[in-house]
């Protein structure tokens, strides 16, 4: 969710506005309607007018028919077709009314008005595109088909609805087409940060995304550039160093002191220690060994880390299943071992060490006091506690490289004079 948070918050403001500008049209054409509706309504006072009229004079159904027929209205007169109309058409609208009609009567104390009040109910249907009215009335009811008047038509409402729905709809495909380089910018950047050196942000757009890209393009270009000269530094600075360190180390054995042999040779030694161990980092932190990855046997990476360490076979002990198995650089996770194995031959007073699997975490158990510093002290590059040792200090600094190489990373606990370094899960 949070990868695509963007384009989830744009698809989300499409909904809400489609949804909302949906809503208020649909109350719109409910109004609409209604008006149109009441509006047309009014007629049945037509309606009744002419019936009343007809009633009070007696008029002939011919002469009803006529005075109906100015008017577009027609009388429906078969009961069947009646029928069919009020169980098939759709009721718009009906209405109760009161009906007055006067008359002056004669009686013994004279003229008078006489008012007799029917309660009357207007009907307005619907059937196959026509309007049709009813009034009932305590004498009867009369069915009248208004031949003028048209149904409701909603088409002018949805042409403006669709042509504001398809205007929102391609403005929001415009914004989404616009995002489309920042989605692919990202997956780039991604590639570049997986030490893809090879990818390109370079972009021919003109706009605020295309200008980032050719910014970032001009910032891997630097970085690619620097990290080659600090690569071909440090080697050419490495070989150039073997060469003395060469050297050296055979003009040592031309001492005739046994005591300065054995002082430039452990100088000597030391040089070639500390540029394999530059080696290896630089190894680590360039990411140059990243595709040199496969499966082996876990125990068999111990084994050559145990070859490597060369130290006495019973001082390590090894508690690992012999089918489990990892995916591992094999040169890189041996030294990360071999580095565990040399610090407890150094630091632990009966020079051994366990190597045990719990949880499918590699765990090194070693007897001593406990560290006197937290774990993150010891794993920063120079740094150890006894300057005496042989020891630059780079040990578990380059573990730890390793292990982040390998999605891992280096823990400690102590207990019971145990000191337990775990090669944990990130």
């Amino acid at each position: 969710m949070k990868k695509h948070a963007v384009l989830l918050t744009v698809l989300f403001a499409l909904t809400i506005t489609l949804v909302s500008v949906s809503a208020i049209f649909w109350e719109f054409y409910k109004l609409n309607k209604q008006q149109y509706i009441d509006h047309i309504f009014t007629k049945y006072s037509v309606i009744v007018q002419i019936y009343r009229e007809h009633k009070q004079r007696r008029s002939s159904e011919v002469e009803l028919e006529a005075n109906l027929a100015v008017y577009d209205l027609q009388i429906i007169k078969q009961k069947d077709h009646q029928k069919q109309i009020l169980q098939e058409a759709k009721l718009l609208k009906e209405e109760g009314f009161k009906n007055i009609n006067s008359s002056i009567m004669l009686s013994e104390k004279g003229l008078y008005t006489k008012n007799v009040v029917h309660r009357l109910r207007a009907f307005m249907y619907q059937y196959k595109n026509t309007i049709y009215f009813k009034i009932e009335g305590p004498n009867g009811s009369i069915f009248i088909k208004d031949e003028k008047l048209k149904p409701y038509r909603y088409f002018n409402i949805m042409y403006v609805y669709s042509m504001i729905f398809m205007v929102i709809s391609f403005s929001f495909l415009l914004i989404l087409r616009k995002l489309r380089p920042l989605i692919l910018l990202r997956r780039k950047i991604a590639r570049f940060g997986n030490g893809d050196m090879s990818v390109s942000f370079k972009t021919s757009s003109e706009d605020e995304i295309g200008m980032i890209s050719n910014e970032i393009e001009a910032a891997r270009e630097k970085i690619e550039s620097l990290l080659e000269s600090r690569t071909l530094f440090l080697r050419n600075l490495m070989h150039e160093l073997k060469t003395p360190i060469a050297k050296g180390t055979i003009a040592t054995q031309m001492l005739e002191s046994p005591k300065q042999r054995e002082r430039f040779k452990s100088i000597f030694s030391r040089l070639e220690a500390l540029v394999t161990e530059f080696a290896m980092i630089e190894e680590v932190t360039s990411d140059s060994a990243k595709n040199d990855f496969h499966e082996y046997r876990l125990i068999d990476i111990i084994d050559g880390a145990i070859d490597m360490a060369m130290v006495e076979r019973e001082n390590v002990s090894v508690d690992v299943a012999a089918e489990k198995k990892m995916v591992a650089n094999y040169r890189l996770y041996t030294t990360a071992i071999k580095n565990m194995i040399d610090n407890a031959m150094k630091y632990s007073p009966d020079h051994h060490i366990s190597i045990i699997l719990i949880h499918d975490e590699l765990c090194f158990d070693s007897k001593g006091e406990c560290i006197a510093h937290p774990l993150q002290y010891y794993i920063e590059p120079f740094t150890k506690d006894n300057p005496s040792k042989n020891s630059f200090g780079l040990g578990l600094y380059l573990v730890d490289s390793i292990l982040k190489a390998h999605k891992q990373v280096l823990a400690h606990e102590y207990h019971n004079g145990v000191n337990r370094f775990i090669f944990a899960q990130a």
